[in-house]
């Protein structure tokens, strides 16, 4: 499994799965163009690119395109990187036709494919060229269980209000959020914040 430091924006779910399988690194999804509706989500990708730096791997059709340009648009470019796929034709397996090019997709790709792409954009491979891997003990899901962020009746409702309460997406999973507070916090810093929500009943 490959470690890199920066960011990595996809387009949806299934690019996530993909791209999971082959790094070790925070994933985020656009939804599609709903990243054109969501400020939230786009606030949650600049601080995303701020702290740690953004690549953008998006699909090589004209929608994949018309996203990258729009947080070209809307994030420091010092701050972005971007890879590309290869522009082939094909249809992905889990699909009955292929897409409206006819362009096989994130997801579509071999990791071997996926590796390079990120390699060309001067992605920060964690523990390569002299690359150390990033202090501190991360916050685990052994954490959240013992937060009540995690395996009880209000876990969901926890979670939510801490995600209020940082202003992160609503729709973060569980698994989002543990990539949100490892990037912008430490244990620490999340537990007083959880005692915070629960001193003013938000938790």
């Amino acid at each position: 499994m490959l470690k890199i430091k920066e960011a990595i924006v996809v387009e949806g779910r299934y690019d996530k799965n993909t791209l999971r399988q082959v790094v070790d690194a925070v994933v985020v999804e656009t939804a599609g163009f709903g990243i054109f509706k969501d400020e939230k989500q786009l606030q949650y990708l600049r601080a995303l690119a701020k702290e740690r730096g953004l690549i953008v791997l998006t699909d090589a059709d004209g929608a994949g395109f018309v996203i990258r340009n729009y947080l070209k648009g809307s994030i420091p470019p010092e701050q972005v990187k971007h890879a590309y796929i290869p522009d082939v034709s094909g249809k992905e397996k889990r699909k009955r036709t292929s897409g409206k090019e006819g362009k096989l997709g994130v997801e579509g790709m071999s990791p071997k494919v996926l590796e390079e792409a990120l390699r060309k954009a001067g992605a920060t491979f964690l523990n390569e060229a002299g690359e150390t891997a990033e202090n501190g003990t991360p916050i685990t899901k052994a954490d959240f269980v013992r937060w009540g962020l995690s395996g009880s009746a209000e876990s969901a409702s926890q979670r939510r209000a801490l995600q209020q309460k940082l202003n992160l997406p609503e729709h973060l999973s569980a698994n989002g959020l543990l990539e949100a507070l490892n990037t912008f916090y430490n244990s620490d810093e999340v537990e007083r914040l959880l005692r915070e929500l629960k001193e003013k009943g938000g938790v």
